[in-house]
């Protein structure tokens, strides 16, 4: 076997549904569609929800309650063992530094540090957010927060 020899399989390849090329494509005419009738019709078909003229699902159920998802600020998570494991002693960890250092994208509301992990450098923060157990970690290993969002 050469490789001028190598095919597809046998029913592998299939030739692509010409649309409207005349009665001897075998879907001349009405194209496959039927004859007449909305669905038939350039733009044809009802919209999504649409049931008929009867009152629609989405219109029969109850509309309750408020959700606040729309106003909620979102924030990027990172844990003290990513920024131990990336920062040296001294240095100021906030977001324009986590971003540099690929921590963070700096696309959402904030960034937020949790206590995930050890740290053992004495580290600035300046973030929008801290968990409770990350600034104790924080402290103990003498580092400094400061102002907080």
């Amino acid at each position: 076997m050469e490789l001028h020899d190598l095919r597809p399989a046998k029913g592998a390849k299939k030739d692509k549904k010409r649309v409207g090329r005349g009665t001897g494509s075998g879907l001349g005419t009405t194209a496959g569609k039927g004859t007449k009738g909305q669905k038939a019709r350039s733009g044809g078909g009802v919209r999504p929800g649409f049931e008929g003229g009867q009152m629609p699902l989405y219109r029969r159920l109850p509309k309750r309650g408020f959700s606040n998802k729309k106003f909620a600020k979102e924030f990027e998570i990172v844990n003290l063992e990513q920024i131990n494991a990336k920062f040296n002693d001294g240095e100021v960890v906030n977001i324009e530094s986590l971003v540099a250092k690929r921590l963070v994208k700096g696309n959402k509301d904030g960034v937020k540090v949790l206590g995930n992990g050890e740290i053992t450098k004495k580290l600035v923060f300046e973030v929008d957010k801290i968990s409770n157990s990350a600034i104790e970690k924080i402290k103990n290993a003498g580092g400094e927060i400061k102002n907080l969002g």
